[in-house]
């Protein structure tokens, strides 16, 4: 399987472990294009680093030649995959965690009468 057919199905997969497994939804926030913009910007610059001095060479026949500055379109396609794949698993145990944790103050109320039962 080539790189670019690695990439595609990563971005697929994740994709679908976001709106269908974890329904999570962060593809329809804001707040994650946000932050996915973010972690980009620092990918490029990093991955622009390593193949400009070139740390990193790619084997032309296993992508498609698109590049994002320096990043091959693969690259870019498995950073988004690994990002959104971190932050909907983040999301949905965040979540869990809060369904299961006692809220505040339950344990504290007192009976009607305003003393507590000793």
């Amino acid at each position: 399987m080539s790189y670019t057919a690695l990439a595609i199905a990563g971005v697929a997969g994740t994709m679908l472990v976001d709106l269908a497994a974890l329904r999570t939804h962060l593809l329809r926030r804001k707040a994650f294009w946000t932050a996915y913009g973010i972690v980009l910007l620092f990918q490029l610059i990093v991955n622009g680093v390593l193949a400009g001095l070139p740390v990193v060479r790619y084997d032309g026949a296993a992508i498609t030649g698109l590049r994002l500055a320096y990043a091959p379109i693969e690259d870019v396609a498995f950073g988004f995959a690994m990002v959104l794949l971190t932050l909907a698993t983040w999301v949905a145990l965040g979540r869990s965690a809060a369904r299961r944790a006692p809220r505040q103050g339950r344990a504290l109320q007192h009976p009607p009468g305003g003393r507590s039962a000793r």
